[in-house]
């Protein structure tokens, strides 16, 4: 019986010549990473993606990951996206699903933290348990998170866990504003998008 393709919904719902994301393929990285891309789509979200058996896992979070424990984000379960998209920056055309500006706002690398009876737990398993714990090391987010599915549907919270990286009323996505791929804003990508860069 022939493996399922874990890229199949990413590809049906788009038209890559016409979008220009990339097709990439099913591919492992050295080491676990994770981006966090900020899209301009027909509502401003943030995209959360963690690198797991060979694609990146992706949830939108609608308010952005927060560095607060006290703080409960939306994070609803998407499509996996390739491995390569964790570069990608740049505008998806009007027509074409998600069109808008995408900046990659944080990335870095991660490590499993969760454990069961003193043994650490797959993150295949943790995803289908519907419980993960990340440790992130990135440019703008560290330190311990944990994505808990709700039972609902597609709907996970995205949780800053407590540690020394956690701040009472921390919200990045407020004070950082720039792409940490290129250094640009949204609206520089914009642009540079509309003069052909």
């Amino acid at each position: 019986m022939p493996k399922k393709d874990k890229l199949a919904e990413y590809k049906k719902k788009r038209d890559l010549a016409k979008s220009g994301e990339p097709k990439g393929k099913v591919r492992s990285s050295k080491m676990p990473i994770f981006v966090v891309q900020k899209h301009a789509a027909r509502s401003l979200h943030y995209d959360f993606r963690l690198s797991i058996g060979g694609v990146l896992v992706s949830w939108a979070v609608p308010k952005g990951p927060s560095t607060s424990t006290r703080v409960r984000r939306l994070a609803v379960r998407t499509d996996d996206h390739p491995m390569r998209y964790a570069k990608f920056e740049g505008v998806i055309p009007k027509g074409e699903y998600g069109a808008g500006t995408v900046m990659v706002w944080d990335k870095g690398t991660y490590r499993n933290i969760q454990k069961k009876a003193g043994k650490k737990v797959s993150m295949e398993t943790a995803l289908k348990k519907g419980k993960i714990e990340v440790w992130l090391k990135g440019e703008k987010l560290n330190g311990g998170y944990a994505l808990i599915k709700t039972g609902r549907g597609n709907q996970w919270l995205l949780i800053k866990m407590k540690d020394e990286h956690a701040r009472a009323r921390g919200n990045p996505v407020n004070t950082q504003k720039k792409s940490v791929l290129t250094g640009r804003t949204m609206r520089q990508i914009a642009a540079d998008a509309k003069k052909g860069k």
